[in-house]
């Protein structure tokens, strides 16, 4: 049986996961050892491990979700009518971003490192096409994830319609068998294995060119997301399950942060392995701990967020445009926040939140929403017209106005 109906509980955890975005990009600037477009003087240390625990799952997650997403925009859609759709919802907003609303991070960035020219006298820079960070001003920044999503739909639009199509009944029969027990978990295998084989060798860039390990890394996510919501077993085995997948999640990330915290770990004086398969074990971790939480975030969303509320569809049509423009708004921010003096970090950092919560929302709410341009160009559905009440004849009632009613009463 397929799911056809879409899962609240998906919804759900798409909100939070941008919501988690939003926290961990408004810690980029007060965290130790992470680099960043602006950076205040003094810098957190546990900041950076709450960033790091943050990093291991949250676009993990994001892309898991989106398989279900690209799931159910095939249902009734041949595959050039999804590509489409995809150019329109992902690409467009893309160009959008790159053109219109990255430009002004990179010029903050430029002001905070000596440049003292207009943002229109630098803004022509962009379409020199020179790529940042190596001098240039042409960039996607954060919306890579947009970027990386659109591509993978362009590859796997035909191999999704065949999942979804009645052709592949027999493969959705084989799948259900890794709902019995917790063979579901075996999907964690590929992602796992790459990333322990390549992870050192090709660390993450985001730019596609040369991020061979995380493109196929996050791309595995995504697979995940459309072949357990493909064969509904599998969503119902994560969801009995997910005890144990956080138990994965958790067990793993204490070993991580024990041996990180100590100094035992590869290229480390203390690391006490001089054998790769001890290098590719701990690398194994990472993906470990991302697949337990992603999984056990699955399973633990499906039993306790699967219904529906009233503020959940507005919550959805927002989340889009507010991850396209929040780090926008932090870096516009930040570049400020930074020079403020004797505050601590903590308040910085809670201030920095809150005003790109509010800055981005009534962005999104007030120019954005009830515009039919702009939710075009940020990857919005058109707005629906509202629909007239239809009156049925037996619905009709004379009106009777009695004598002793005055012109005022009726008015």
């Amino acid at each position: 049986m397929e799911t056809t109906q879409r899962q609240t509980y998906l919804d759900w955890l798409r909100i939070l996961s941008i919501l988690g975005v939003l926290f961990f990009h408004s810690a980029m600037p007060y965290a130790m050892d992470m680099d960043w477009h602006i950076k205040n003087r003094e810098t957190s240390d546990l900041m950076m491990e709450s960033n790091l625990f943050l990093h291991l799952f949250r676009m993990p997650l994001l892309f898991f979700i989106s398989g279900t997403v690209s799931y159910y925009m095939m249902q009734r859609r041949s595959t050039l009518s999804f590509i489409g759709l995809r150019f329109r919802r992902l690409f467009i907003p893309l160009l959008v971003g790159i053109f219109i609303i990255v430009p002004p991070q990179i010029y903050m960035e430029r002001l905070a490192h000596g440049y003292k020219g207009s943002f229109w006298d630098w803004y022509p820079s962009v379409f020199n096409f020179v790529p940042y960070p190596k001098g240039g001003s042409f960039s996607w920044h954060h919306l890579w994830f947009i970027a990386y999503l659109f591509i993978y739909d362009l590859l796997f639009a035909p191999l999704f319609s065949w999942m979804i199509s009645p052709k592949s009944d027999g493969f959705k029969e084989k799948l259900a068998a890794l709902a019995k027990g917790k063979w579901v978990y075996m999907l964690m295998l590929p992602g796992i294995v790459w990333f322990a084989l390549l992870a050192n060798k090709l660390p993450e860039t985001n730019d596609l060119v040369h991020d061979g390990c995380y493109f196929v890394y996050w791309l595995l996510f995504l697979l995940a997301g459309f072949i357990c919501i493909l064969q509904p077993k599998l969503m119902d085995s994560l969801e009995r399950n997910r005890r144990f997948a956080l138990t994965i999640g958790f067990l793993s990330l204490m070993m991580w942060e024990c041996l990180r915290w100590n100094g035992v770990e590869p290229g480390h004086p203390q690391w006490p392995f001089h054998n790769l398969l001890f290098n590719y074990a701990f690398s194994a971790l990472r993906p470990i701990i991302a697949w337990g939480w992603v999984l056990a975030l699955v399973g633990y969303g499906k039993h306790y967020l699967n219904r529906p509320h009233r503020v959940l569809n507005y919550l959805n049509q927002a989340v889009y445009p507010f991850y396209i423009l929040h780090q926008t708004v932090i870096v516009l921010i930040v570049y400020y926040i930074v020079n403020v003096p004797n505050e601590s970090i903590l308040s910085k950092y809670i201030y920095t939140v809150g005003i790109t919560f509010f800055v981005s929302v009534l962005t999104y709410h007030l120019l954005i929403r009830p515009f039919a341009l702009t939710r075009f160009l940020f990857g919005m559905k058109p707005k629906e017209k509202p629909k007239a009440a239809k009156v049925q004849p037996e619905e009709i009632k004379p009106v009777v106005i009695h004598s002793s009613l005055n012109l005022e009463q009726l008015t």
